[in-house]
């Protein structure tokens, strides 16, 4: 997936019935959300908040695939499900059922945890827990629930306030956090690997920024940096380059564009950049491999 998905966008798909909604309210940094779901097999690309799903009404098997592995339980009344941003997924249910979702952003997860610990966060992730009980998580979900449906006094500070509850317990009992100054980085998981390759190869012919890329793997540039080299070997401008110039040579290769227009579709500011790399790079013009074609 080529960009990570808001919470409005997941009706797109997982469709389901709201029956209520913190849209308009003017919260900052978290958003709730209340559904009424039939059973469903979905997909679910990579999100850019942290989700807590709340299980209110009904039970049903569930199944869930994260980061490659199946996860099976039955989830009822009082349960609760953590998905981590910036992951895909997959979910698969049978029963009709009533769930809140509450989002939390990014920015709120890495300043609370910042503030905690007094370091420089590089990334917040939740661990994969499919069905948990926890009166303190559940409590604090259904009272932001409360206040999306009864709009008291201050219900923007009130949300908020228990949103950073709820960001300081996820932190203590449910999370880990990469700090900047931590020790040696891991590679990127394939699926953000996956999703970075579509990205490049899609938009080659554009302008590629490694702010974009790191928006798309879900990280903040200076640690989308360290684990895209990590894993790659290379600086992203430095992939992003071979990936050019392995399609230039394709191109150039089937004979059937003009030079110029190999340019254009592989990314290059005009023909003359397009040379001066391939000489660099190859030790050739294009006008010579178009002509060995």
């Amino acid at each position: 997936m080529p960009a990570l998905i808001t919470p409005r966008d997941l009706p797109t798909w997982v469709p389901g019935r709201v029956t209520s909604a913190s849209d308009g309210l003017g919260w900052k940094d978290v958003a709730h959300r209340a559904y009424r779901y039939t059973g469903l097999d979905v997909p679910i690309p990579a999100m850019d908040h942290f989700m807590v799903v709340r299980y209110r009404a009904g039970q049903t098997p569930m199944q869930r695939c994260f980061d490659g592995r199946w996860t099976k339980t039955r989830c009822t009344p009082g349960d609760f499900s953590l998905l981590t941003r910036s992951e895909q997924s997959h979910w698969y249910w049978t029963e009709c059922i009533d769930v809140t979702h509450t989002y939390l952003s990014e920015a709120l997860m890495s300043r609370v945890a910042a503030d905690v610990m007094g370091r420089t966060v590089a990334e917040v992730r939740l661990h994969d827990l499919l069905r948990e009980q926890d009166p303190v998580v559940t409590g604090i979900v259904d009272g932001i629930a409360g206040e999306a449906q009864q709009q008291g006094l201050g219900g923007a500070m009130y949300a908020e306030a228990l949103a950073l509850q709820l960001s300081v317990h996820l932190l203590r009992k449910y999370a880990s956090v990469t700090y900047r100054d931590a020790g040696p980085v891991g590679p990127l998981s394939p699926s953000r690997l996956r999703r970075l390759e579509e990205f490049v190869e899609t938009h080659l012919h554009e302008a590629i920024s490694i702010e974009q890329m790191a928006h798309v793997a879900g990280l903040g540039v200076w640690t989308f940096t360290r684990h895209f080299r990590a894993t790659v070997g290379r600086a992203p401008h430095e992939f992003v380059l071979d990936r050019r110039v392995d399609r230039a040579q394709r191109l150039l290769a089937q004979g059937s564009l003009a030079i110029k227009e190999v340019a254009a579709a592989c990314g290059f500011a005009d023909q003359a950049h397009l040379t001066r790399v391939c000489r660099a790079r190859l030790g050739t013009t294009p006008a010579r491999l178009k002509k060995a074609s």
